[in-house]
């Protein structure tokens, strides 16, 4: 036995080794040969004879039917495939996101690709109505290998396949067509009677797929010849949706443009035999890295069925991406039966079962395809999310739907269970309305256009200084620090410098009138003689200052200037509520200007203050407080 496994193993590893020669050769003779016009060396595809073509004129509508085949085309793409568990963990996957058809293995390829299609089936981990689908050649043994794999599964989708494009009917397998055909309708015999004889003994639902492989080099008449060849000889087919025979289309290397796979798929539609009898399944790969407008575009030539992996992984450049084509379905309205409302789990899985990163700009998945950096995408999603709150609003109390309609954002990224939080970041490129964006959506304060502007300097000094991004936190720590403010609840604030002056207490006074009057409401903030005594910590003391105005906020000014020689006057003043509720405080923001000495009126530099109370005259004065901190 030894003996013959050595013999064995000699004459294999020599024609290993021979097969690497030949395409080194190869490799060298094309290298030597190379002309002046690479070019020239290629020959453009052949158009289909379609002058009345209808798909151009078609919308989609409705979803197709959706396979995935990760567990078998993507795995065998993978450098190291995965083991039994990781396969089980993706399985389970899918079937979370709403797949009902899966093709889970070639199983007569490997032992552990048997292995992994009985543990499904003994494990009790298909649902019932979950398909499964297992891939196997057109030839005998294999197609009985397959079957014994699948012994006891309640819904099961054969899918058999051999190549028809000219190349391969010449140089590898040196087959006429009629070879071929005869190929394609023997083994199809061969699974009917299988399936007959499976069914009787238990009792599982089988449906048929035949794969012409290299569909998109296949002459469109051929293609058309030997699937009604098949449908023949399968003579199962009927109407019914469980009882139509599938007819997979692959582009199996993408030679030609998305507008061409679509001549091709109307083609056959149009020309095969009982279409009503047919699923047209696709299945697109991305050698040209068109593979997703392909799919949409084999859809409009009157595809059903869409076979491809989440996130596009599969030979070469990888099979049709289900996540990208299924929410650019979702984006148009179309109910697409998929689930990625946790689209961060999916990731998750693929990743660990793949070994393979999602791309950072990846559509829909990428940790950077909901974020606006730019400072004039920032200003309209800020000003999208404005109107949309008042416009959804609107359309609530009168029972209409919340149309999503944003700047940059053709899909709401809390439908994939991602927050708002990364839409808009910073770096130096950022502009002042994602800057306030940030800040409301962090500590609901509305800024004032002129202090956007202003804080806005004081983020791209930093950004740029550090040459890195700056994070929600980042922005909210310079804020506080910036404006001696202490935000409740966020803890990295609670250490922020207060500012060398701080409130304790106060009191206003009505004039010259010694009675204690009540907080001011919002109308009388700015107005109205008042008399300011309060209790103002400056550098670490308590001290008592007094002083006079026409509202509370120059009274305040009037002490600062009689006590501690501070000069500065207002020049703009907002506010508004934030909170809800018996929680609602009133948050101020006040700009300032610095008199010179020998002036009446500020003519220095600029500053501003914010503040926040549960009244709003004690908001203002704590504003006032900030500005005159930052002065200082």
């Amino acid at each position: 036995m030894l003996y013959v496994f050595a013999i064995f193993f000699f004459y294999a590893s020599n024609l290993a080794y021979s097969v690497v020669l030949s395409v080194h050769f190869c490799f060298k003779l094309a290298i030597r040969t190379r002309s002046k016009d690479p070019s020239q060396k290629y020959k453009p595809y052949t158009p289909v004879n379609l002058p009345d073509r209808q798909w151009p004129s078609k919308v989609a509508t409705t979803s197709p039917i959706w396979l995935s085949t990760d567990l078998r085309d993507g795995n065998q793409a993978l450098a190291n495939p995965m083991s039994i568990d990781q396969k089980t963990r993706f399985f389970r996957q899918l079937v979370k996101c709403g797949l009902k058809e899966i093709e889970i293995a070639y199983p007569a390829a490997s032992e552990t690709d048997f292995g992994f299609v009985r543990g499904l089936i003994e494990g009790g981990e298909v649902p019932d109505d979950v398909w499964i689908q297992v891939l196997t050649p057109a030839r005998a043994d294999l197609i009985k290998r397959t079957f014994e794999s699948i012994a006891g599964a309640k819904n099961v989708i054969i899918h058999m396949y051999n190549a028809t494009a000219p190349l391969f009917r010449s140089v590898v397998f040196r087959n006429s067509k009629e070879q071929t055909i005869a190929l394609a309708v023997d083994h199809t015999n061969v699974v009917r009677q299988l399936v007959e004889e499976y069914e009787k003994k238990y009792n599982t639902n089988f449906r048929y797929e035949y794969s012409p492989e290299l569909f998109t080099q296949t002459e469109p008449d051929f293609a058309v010849e030997i699937c009604d060849k098949v449908m023949e000889a399968w003579g199962r087919a009927g109407e019914e949706k469980m009882q139509r025979i599938i007819f997979n289309l692959p582009s199996t290397v993408e030679i030609a443009p998305p507008n061409h796979y679509a001549d091709q798929i109307e083609y056959f539609c149009r020309h095969v035999k009982n279409r009503e009898k047919i699923v047209v399944s696709l299945h697109p790969h991305n050698d040209r890295g068109q593979g997703i407008a392909a799919a949409e575009l084999g859809l409009l030539g009157g595809a059903d069925r869409i076979e491809g992996c989440l996130f596009g992984n599969g030979e070469r450049t990888g099979n049709v991406d289900l996540v990208t084509l299924a929410l650019n379905q979702y984006s148009q309205g179309i109910a697409t039966g998929l689930d990625f409302s946790d689209i961060q789990s999916v990731i998750d899985t693929v990743v660990y079962c793949n070994d393979l990163p999602v791309h950072p700009r990846h559509p829909y998945a990428g940790e950077l395809v909901f974020t606006a950096f730019s400072g004039s995408h920032q200003d309209a999603i800020k000003k999208g999310f404005e109107a949309q709150n008042a416009r959804w609003s609107e359309a609530k109390l009168k029972g209409e739907p919340q149309i999503w309609d944003m700047p940059y954002l053709p899909l709401d990224p809390a439908d994939l269970g991602c927050t708002y939080e990364a839409v808009i970041r910073v770096n130096s490129q950022s502009g002042k309305g994602g800057i306030a964006y940030l800040v409301k959506q962090s500590l609901e304060f509305d800024l004032p256009r002129k202090m956007q502007v202003a804080f806005y300097a004081i983020v791209q000094a930093i950004a740029e200084k550090t040459g890195k991004e700056m994070r929600v936190d980042d922005i909210v720590q310079a804020f506080c620090s910036s404006y001696f403010y202490r935000a409740p609840g966020i803890q990295s604030t609670s250490e922020v410098d207060q500012g060398r002056l701080g409130l304790k207490s106060f009191r206003f006074y009505h004039g010259s009138q010694s009675e204690v009057l009540d907080y001011p409401r919002a109308s009388q903030v700015l107005d109205e003689h008042r008399r300011f005594v309060g209790r103002i910590s400056v550098d670490g003391q308590e001290r008592h200052l007094r002083g006079e105005g026409n509202g509370p906020l120059s009274a305040l000014l009037d002490s600062l200037r009689t006590n501690l020689d501070l000069n500065f006057a207002i020049r703009e003043y907002s506010e508004h509520g934030i909170g809800q509720g018996t929680n609602v405080q009133a948050a101020s923001y006040v700009q300032l200007v610095e008199i010179l000495p020998g002036k009446t009126s500020g003519e220095g530099e600029t500053y501003w203050g914010v503040g926040v109370d549960s009244d709003i005259a004690g908001s203002g004065l704590k504003a006032v407080l900030s500005a005159v901190n930052g002065a200082l």
